[in-house]
């Protein structure tokens, strides 16, 4: 085969990194850029991206299997989040320095016996949310992402912190607090002004970031209040960083990015996924059906039963599938590397377009069709590893993304069980870019106290 240098991939003509800005902004965001890029130019693209130059995308599983052990970001594209950190930009951090830090995270984050034993606190919050959302659903329709954002905090506060926030207000603010932040910094690398004057969104976010950095110095001082108990508790991941011997300011790094990444991603999968079966009756109903049979009068399932919910399982994945919690990822490569007719040299920016993988038609059929039987075992095991990755892939892929699904599952089953959810009328949904792929204007659903054994009633359709 020939050996096409970076310059022949195909791709856009822009000739500077302020034409790939306009480009982006005129696509509505980055999400969408991408999907416009890969259905022009196929399953390879170089394009100039703010923040990194030039950079290849891949949105082909086969071609990224050659990226998938790479374990470097690149350092300006991530710049962006640098003002959240004290002790180095979490995100960038070199691979001698990353690989110790990320083994400490998921023996706290992706271990079954600590998600078992945390389950009973994570199933009282969870029942705590939708109890408010009983007593709320005469005066209105509740907002999906906020109060899912919210309670995604509070769970891995529980988890992993050794403390929970205090209430379903302080963890609100939180929320806010971290889309007033990262607004800003979007915006800084986009160059371009979102939510107002510059100088009003930019003192926003400072006093958001004072707030945060606030909020994570409670939650250490109760962490240092708890002593021996939190030092013998295997799945705090305060305690498991003071042990590996890292330092107070990276311990503070890394609880304040946890918080961000924990609320953000977990949240929106939920809500996207509700949004998704608000839309499709026969699919909300199937759930039901699986919950009454397996949960019979139970309003809340047990850690065992997770297993057992094997169809609430294929529509979280779906949901994921097609709004990506996450939309894209990126690397770079540190010696030259060879992608399908291509070499790229050492220092290219590879990016992710995690949501135009997802709907690559050649591993998708019809792939904006919702159809959670896409991830049955059988269908599972006919299609490509990477086809699926919404949690990313290799050394850098998400520490999170056990306790994500746990959370997410059992959140499903709790809502479902209890309501009948209806999409507000005349609402547009609408996705953003917002570090996650979240929907500009909130989901807005009207709640109705479900009937067991009448099926749901879910229905409601927005355009997008």
């Amino acid at each position: 085969m020939p050996d096409h240098g970076i310059e022949r991939i195909p791709g856009p003509s822009a000739a500077s990194e302020s034409d790939g800005v306009k480009a982006i902004t005129a696509a509505g965001g980055l999400h969408n850029y991408q999907l416009m890029l890969h259905a022009e130019y196929g399953p390879l693209v170089r394009f100039p991206l703010p923040g990194a130059d030039m950079a290849v995308s891949v949105a082909d599983p086969v071609l990224l299997e050659a990226t998938a052990e790479i374990d470097k970001r690149p350092e300006k594209l991530f710049e962006f989040l640098a003002p959240l950190q004290e002790s180095g930009n979490l995100q960038t951090l070199p691979a001698a320095e990353h690989g110790p830090w990320r083994r400490v995270m998921l023996s706290v984050l992706a271990g079954r016996p600590a998600h078992e034993a945390h389950f009973a606190q994570f199933a009282a919050l969870t029942a705590a949310m939708a109890d408010r959302w009983a007593e709320r659903s005469a005066h209105g329709p509740v907002e999906l992402q906020k109060d899912l954002s919210r309670l995604s905090l509070q769970m891995v506060c529980e988890f992993a912190l050794g403390s929970g926030l205090a209430s379903e207000e302080s963890a609100g603010r939180v929320v806010s607090a971290f889309e007033d932040l990262l607004t800003d910094y979007l915006a800084r690398l986009y160059q371009v002004d979102v939510a107002g004057p510059a100088e009003e969104r930019r003192a926003r976010s400072d006093r958001a970031l004072a707030y945060l950095r606030t909020t994570v110095d409670g939650v250490l001082a109760a962490h240092e209040e708890r002593g021996p108990a939190a030092e013998a508790d295997h799945s705090d991941m305060i305690a498991a960083l003071v042990a590996a011997g890292e330092s107070p300011a990276r311990i503070r790094d890394t609880v304040l990015m946890t918080m961000m990444a924990a609320q953000h991603t977990t949240g929106v999968a939920i809500s996207w996924a509700l949004y998704l079966l608000a839309q499709h009756p026969s699919a909300a109903e199937r759930a039901a059906a699986e919950l009454d049979r397996v949960l019979g009068d139970r309003a809340t399932p047990t850690y065992a039963d997770l297993k057992q919910l094997r169809y609430l399982d294929t529509v979280l994945r779906e949901a994921m599938r097609l709004y990506p919690p996450g939309p894209y990822g990126a690397r770079e490569t540190t010696a030259e590397l060879r992608l399908g007719d291509y070499t790229l040299p050492a220092g290219t920016t590879v990016f992710y377009p995690f949501w135009a993988v997802h709907m690559n038609p050649a591993h998708w059929p019809d792939p904006t069709r919702f159809d959670p039987d896409r991830f049955t075992p059988e269908a599972s095991a006919t299609r490509h590893r990477l086809a699926y990755i919404p949690f990313g892939i290799g050394p850098r892929s998400c520490e999170g993304a056990a306790l994500a699904l746990v959370e997410a599952k059992l959140a499903l089953a709790v809502v479902l069980k209890r309501f009948d959810l209806t999409l507000t009328p005349d609402q547009t949904v609408t996705p953003v870019e917002r570090f996650v792929l979240w929907a500009a204007e909130d989901i807005r659903m009207t709640l109705t106290p479900r009937c067991p054994g009448r099926g749901h009633g879910f229905s409601g359709r927005t355009s997008e």
